[in-house]
């Protein structure tokens, strides 16, 4: 994750003698199993790799950037399920970088990992450069203003392959007001938009984490295969998606970089 912080460090996970948990703060942020970079602690980066799995043929190396790195549980993930993986992690604070490199076990040499800022990131690449462009960007547990706006989102649109995926982690509590608005601002890009979370989330029960995604061509996202790893993660998720997005949604405007300023 990307995000502003004043006391970082590593754990050792007591349930886990080989899980690593970088806290920011006090608080949790990413996890690493030192000896298996395949094991996803928490349920949104499943989410998310949920969503690539069903995206890409197994195995298929992709083009990834990662907006926000955090302990890198991502990128690590990917190297390993998908050998070959060319990508490029852009992360704010170089004091997570420092403290990853120096405690944990070192990335595959195609992971390549740079201290900037995200939007910059985005704007500074190539068109069409990635398969998969993952947001997990925050800043005082939110998501900041300059990677929320359709704007931005226009700009992850153009650096993505025609069957490129846009995966964004969001944090919000009861309306989910953040959210509805994201769903909106994305749609406004992206033909192809769904919600991954927690029923609870939609139940208006808790504060937590939901995973938007977005594809430029209308059908790419396989809904019945993400529908079934969501619902058959250890804590089942929920799919929107089509007809059931849109009352979610109802009434929620694009954010835009005018109504952020």
């Amino acid at each position: 994750m990307e995000r502003d912080t004043e006391v970082l460090e590593i754990v050792v996970d007591p349930a886990r003698p080989t899980g690593r948990t970088l806290l920011a703060d006090g608080v949790e942020q990413s996890y690493v199993d030192v000896t298996d970079a395949r094991h996803l602690h928490f349920e949104y980066v499943r989410r998310i790799a949920a969503v690539i799995d069903v995206a890409a043929p197994p195995g298929r190396p992709l083009t990834a950037l990662h907006l926000g790195g955090g302990a890198l549980t991502l990128p690590r993930w990917l190297a390993a399920t998908r050998p070959g993986s060319a990508q490029r992690v852009v992360e704010r604070d170089p004091g997570v970088v420092e403290l990853v490199r120096r405690w944990l076990p070192p990335v595959p040499p195609e992971v390549a990992i740079a201290i900037g800022d995200a939007r910059d990131a985005v704007t500074e690449a190539a068109a069409g450069t990635y398969d998969v462009v993952v947001g997990d960007v925050f800043r005082a547990a939110r998501m900041p203003a300059h990677v929320a706006a359709v704007e931005f989102a226009a700009q992850v649109a153009r650096v993505l392959r025609p069957d490129g995926v846009y995966l964004v982690n969001l944090t919000d509590l009861p309306p989910l007001a953040h959210t509805r608005a994201q769903v909106a601002t994305l749609r406004a890009v992206f033909a192809d938009v769904c919600l991954v979370t927690d029923r609870r989330m939609l139940r208006a029960r808790r504060y937590g984490n939901v995973v938007l995604a977005g594809a430029l061509r209308p059908g790419r996202l396989p809904m019945r295969r993400l529908a079934a790893r969501a619902a058959a993660d250890p804590v089942p998720g929920i799919v929107l998606h089509g007809a059931t997005l849109d009352g979610f949604a109802a009434d929620a405007c694009p954010v835009t970089d005018a109504d952020l300023a």
